[in-house]
């Protein structure tokens, strides 16, 4: 996310009320995750394991809860709870504004395109030309939708995304400030949910066609042609190539990479990045040969059984 106007290090200090190391002036552009962090940006990070890999980021601004060497050219924001104050900055740079119209008055919306009855289209939304959005479908704030694209009833854009802190008094809920992008000619079952990037975007890319019932991630990347069918369920920053193909009941973990044209079959479960132009299929998911063999193998293991009995018997 980046901010309406560039900050200084010092402003953002008093916002969070917390110390800071570096010039007063530095310049602060926006905050995000890390996986898409640019210079300028506020990173957050709160475990030393992960200490190194924030100060290493392309991020400028490392929001931290210890006092740590300062990379030349980067600055730190010193807070005893880097979580708690990002959500800070997020409900100051974007905070919820409730909405009391079934199509917000900000929203654009393109040539010949139709809104079904009961759909809510939130603030800021962006629709292109010859779209159909079917009845009581709700797009949330700021999320753009490109030319030709249908989305079916009760498919939901624009979530949450699942992202929390366990604290001793519950479950704090990392807020979401990203957006939903579909390009052109994308297609969207009915029942579908997609939830917003953290602070970036969760896109979907030119000519992806999703069946129902399917459930994408916050900040992942589909990319163009996918085919996507019924009861899939894809984590949050999950890049998935162009032209995959994903049968019914996936089950995808999150910050994975699928390859492009990968077709995976239905009722896998992927945990890991899976190279491009290859079949999968199994709990965990791998390439058809590598399963059938291992399949192969367990079939004969009453046989190998037998055989080992038969020698103790000699």
């Amino acid at each position: 996310m980046k901010f309406p106007q560039p900050h200084t290090l010092k402003d953002i200090a008093q916002l969070i009320d917390c110390t800071f190391v570096g010039n007063d002036d530095f310049s602060v552009l926006g905050m995000n995750e890390i996986h898409v962090v640019e210079p300028g940006d506020i990173v957050f990070v709160d475990h030393p394991k992960y200490y190194d890999k924030a100060l290493d980021s392309a991020a400028t601004i490392i929001l931290i809860n210890k006092e740590v060497t300062c990379p030349q050219g980067k600055a730190l924001l010193i807070s005893d709870d880097p979580f708690r104050d990002f959500n800070k900055l997020t409900n100051h740079f974007k905070p919820f504004q409730s909405s009391n119209s079934q199509i917000s008055s900000s929203a654009t919306i393109g040539k010949n395109s139709i809104i079904q009855p009961n759909s809510f289209i939130g603030h800021n939304v962006v629709i292109g030309d010859n779209c159909v959005i079917h009845s009581n479908v709700s797009i949330y704030d700021d999320a753009v939708i490109g030319n030709h694209v249908t989305i079916h009833a009760g498919s939901v854009l624009g979530g949450n995304a699942f992202y929390y802190k366990n604290r001793p008094e519950g479950f704090d809920r990392l807020k979401s400030s990203g957006r939903v992008v579909l390009e052109d000619h994308v297609d969207i079952g009915a029942g579908c949910t997609i939830d917003r990037g953290v602070t970036a975007d969760t896109r979907i890319k030119e000519g992806t066609k999703i069946d129902n019932l399917v459930q994408i991630g916050h900040d992942t990347v589909i990319g163009k042609k996918c085919l996507i069918a019924s009861q899939v369920g894809i984590a949050g920053c999950v890049i998935i190539e162009d032209e995959v193909t994903i049968w019914g009941q996936v089950g995808i973990t999150s910050g994975i990479t699928i390859g492009k044209k990968a077709v995976i079959s239905a009722k896998a479960g992927v945990s890991k990045s899976l190279e491009g132009g290859k079949s999968y299929f199994g709990i965990p998911a791998d390439d058809f040969r590598s399963k059938y063999k291992e399949i192969a193998s367990i079939r004969k293991i009453p046989e190998i059984l037998d055989k080992l009995k038969k020698q103790d018997k000699k």
